[in-house]
């Protein structure tokens, strides 16, 4: 529980003062704004007689056992005061000024104030909106660094750093904004993490990642006790965790887990911001997944420490190209107040008003050492404090803008993690676009990095869908070589996805032709049109058996192809087993059964969910799937081993006019098990495996490839049902004939790998 400063603590009111810039309580210096807050409180003398200098790092409160230092940086302010609360956040009891200023961090040190001691700051300067300043006192101001939060932010005029009601955002509020504000908690970083000492990294070429929301995840599981429902702790149960590991999956990736905010707009719909992409601390886990709020800390290492005993790694998705701050017409929570003109990228010569590349108001500014240094920072915190195992960037383009607004592969922040030892140890997945100019870039990022690779879900729906040939598809199976491969990146960079938490899920995919975001409030505006989706002959649910039958073979056909291509796959929690959005594509204001994994059909569709466990199992079983090196089809004549061979329906070598036939939808891949599994030019000793993809509507025959000194084929997976047809193995030649839009994987039997002939 938060622990209260003392007891005996008086409070002291104290007069407005003049400021450093001369100005008097209003706060005005010609037209700068500054001003002491109304009714502004002194320190009690027995923590103004006991204060200390401390420290300029680390930053944020920091306790040592004794007491706590307190470090803020703001290059820009002219007074920083600590504001400490009552034990549950709702009443200040001390106000205290930081007493040193070093290399633009403000900082003090406070005996006795320990964890669980609700915190806040407020910070004095000029109120300059068009030269970028927004310093305003009267708010209170959330610490950047923060271990941890209370109290829910409630929407009120008085959050603004600016007259509200009035619109216009160079007027100056002088309400205090405290009582709508969450408050800082000092935290104990203390954990027992004895079972993790010899833990090591999964490695990358054998990871299946499972994108999941902490809260909807587990809101109606029926295993979960309900009052730990959508919580940290409800997550971690064995049960959750048993079945997530029973599915093949190695890494955990969690939708946003920072401390957000719901979005003004969206409360006034009653509606919240579900996904979580609105942070306003980078180093607290959000309170509202904790069962017990005030522990959210501990309870969020406790979950990472379930999951690496269930031998899985944790994958946090992370929001660092904006702020819940938004623009100039924004509320003023931390950053905006601490120093807009730092923490910002400001538009040149207008820097009243904010650059917009991520489409939500504001931008942060890569290009500021200690911003860059805050993201690091963060990082590092929670590889080290809750042993995190990687990162998935949110809109990742803006790491890399630097101060002229393009891309920049050399840009400070990736270069700052590509030399960090932590850094270069965990697993570093960027969403590699974003809304500014040029940010389009899949492909681009430098060595070291994964990236989310759209190309890989466009196609794969497009060829299923009939919409695509297949020479397209070919490049998507073999991890999208012509963007991944150069300066020594690996297959693994490719994380491959045909759904993911923005979009239709696995079954709505298959179900709907069109969104239907009506529920947001927004006359189904919102969310994309171009879905790439096909309802197999009926929009929405429907008992015709003919289109189920469809939907469901659909649906296996756009799995097998995510599992069983190079690359890392990705899978949206609950596709296993065909979860629902009911059309809506745009689900983040969406906190109830529209997000919510319905559990229920997990049973109903037991059969998708055993088809999603055997293609894991084989993808695990055959390195062959998953290959360290990129597959490229070239012959090597001292081996005699081409490592992917594409395959007609003659079981031939495809020749360059199968390949430009533009209505190709069926094809075979053969992948050679004796080819080089690394760099090392020596024969491989993996199994040899064919995979026929047929596209087209109708059934096709396809023959098994000659091959030298190979054995029969044997039938491992067949899309057209959920269960395997009879099929006896057979050699080179023998004929089978693929279902309509089915996929289907056979081994070479035998010890002898095979190699196809060389077409004539």
């Amino acid at each position: 529980m938060p622990t209260k400063v003392k007891p005996n603590l008086k409070i002291s009111k104290q007069q407005p003062a003049s400021n450093a810039n001369g100005a008097d309580a209003a706060g005005k210096t010609g037209e700068t704004k500054t001003g002491e807050t109304n009714g502004a409180h002194k320190a009690p003398a027995v923590l103004r007689d006991r204060i200390r200098e401390g420290m300029p790092y680390p930053r944020g409160a920091a306790w040592d056992g004794k007491g706590t230092n307190f470090a803020v940086f703001s290059a820009n302010a002219k007074k920083v005061e600590l504001c400490i609360f009552n034990s549950e956040g709702a009443k200040e009891t001390a106000r205290i000024a930081l007493p040193e200023y070093t290399d633009e961090i403000w900082h003090g040190y406070i005996p006795d104030i320990q964890p669980g001691t609700p915190y806040g700051y407020r910070v004095y300067g000029a109120y300059e909106p068009d030269a970028g300043h927004r310093f305003n006192p009267n708010k209170l101001l959330l610490d950047p660094y923060a271990g941890a939060h209370i109290g829910r932010l409630k929407w009120d005029p008085a959050l603004f750093g600016y007259q509200m009601e009035t619109g216009n955002d160079k007027t100056f509020d002088e309400r205090d904004s405290a009582p709508f504000i969450p408050k800082c908690t000092v935290v104990d970083p203390s954990f027992d993490w004895a079972g993790e000492r010899d833990r090591k990294a999964l490695p990358w070429d054998n990871t299946i990642v499972y994108e999941l929301h902490v809260r909807g995840y587990t809101m109606k599981h029926p295993d979960v006790p309900e009052e730990l429902r959508g919580t940290y702790e409800g997550l971690a149960r064995p049960e959750v965790l048993k079945y997530i590991k029973s599915l093949g999956v190695t890494a955990i990736e969690l939708m946003p887990v920072h401390t957000f905010v719901s979005d003004k707009h969206v409360v006034d719909k009653g509606l919240t911001n579900y996904w979580g992409y609105n942070t306003i601390g980078f180093f607290a886990p959000d309170p509202r997944y904790a069962a017990q709020g005030a522990d959210s800390l501990r309870e969020f290492k406790e979950m990472v420490a379930r999951i690496h005993d269930a031998g899985m790694e944790v994958i946090l998705d992370v929001v660092y190209n904006h702020t819940a701050e938004g623009n100039e017409l924004g509320p003023t929570l931390s950053f905006k107040g601490m120093d807009n003109a730092s923490y910002y990228r400001l538009i040149p010569g207008e820097e009243r008003h904010y650059i917009n590349d991520t489409g939500t108001g504001n931008t942060l500014n890569f290009s500021h050492a200690r911003v860059i240094q805050m993201v690091t920072d963060s990082l590092r915190y929670w590889v080290q404090q809750t042993r995190v195992d990687g990162f998935r960037f949110d809109l990742g383009t803006i790491l890399a803008r630097e101060r002229n607004g393009g891309f920049d592969r050399e840009s400070g922040f990736l270069k700052a993690c590509r030399q960090d030892p932590l850094l270069q140890t965990v697993k570093l997945i960027a969403e590699p676009w974003d809304c500014g100019p040029g940010g389009y870039q899949v492909g681009a990022f430098p060595p070291g990095w994964a990236e989310w690779n759209d190309k890989f879900r466009n196609d794969a729906r497009d060829f299923w869908r009939g919409e695509l040939s297949a020479r397209k598809l070919a490049d998507r199976l073999c991890a999208s070589e012509e963007f991944f491969n150069r300066s020594g990146r690996k297959p693994w960079a490719s994380i491959n996805f045909v759904t993911s938490h923005d979009g239709f899920t696995l079954n709505d995919v298959v179900s709907y032709n069109d969104k239907h975001n009506e529920a947001n409030g927004e006359d189904n505006r919102d969310g994309s049109s171009d879905n790439r989706s096909w309802n197999c002959g009926a929009e929405g649910p429907t008992e015709d058996p003919g289109v189920v039958d469809l939907r469901k073979k659909q649906m296996r056909n756009l799995l097998a192809t995510l599992l069983l291509s190079q690359g890392t796959p990705m899978i949206l929690a609950g596709d296993e087993f065909a979860r629902t959005q009911q059309g809506n594509n745009n689900a983040y204001c969406q906190d109830d059964e529209i997000s919510w994994v319905d559990w229920s059909l997990r049973g109903k569709n037991d059969a998708q969910v055993r088809f999603v466990k055997q293609l894991a199992e084989l993808r695990h079983k055959y390195p062959i799937l998953r290959r360290n090196v990129f597959l490229n089809g070239q012959f090597v004549e001292d081996l005699g081993i081409r490592d992917v061979t594409w395959i007609n329906d003659a079981g031939e070598q495809m020749s360059e006019e199968n390949w430009n036939q533009p209505d190709l939808r069926c094809f075979g891949m053969l992948l050679d098990g004796r080819a080089p599994a690394s760099g090392i030019r020596q024969r491989g000793h993996e199994a040899t495996l064919f995979v026929v993809y047929n596209g087209k509507p109708d059934a096709a025959d396809c023959h098994f490839p000659k091959c030298n000194g190979g054995g029969n084929w044997r039938l491992i997976v067949d899309t057209r049902a959920d269960e395997l047809p009879q099929f006896d193995p057979g050699p080179a030649g023998t004929k089978y004939q693929t279902a309509p839009r089915a996929l289907a994987v056979f081994v070479l039997e035998g010890d002898a790998a095979c190699t196809v002939e060389k077409a004539k």
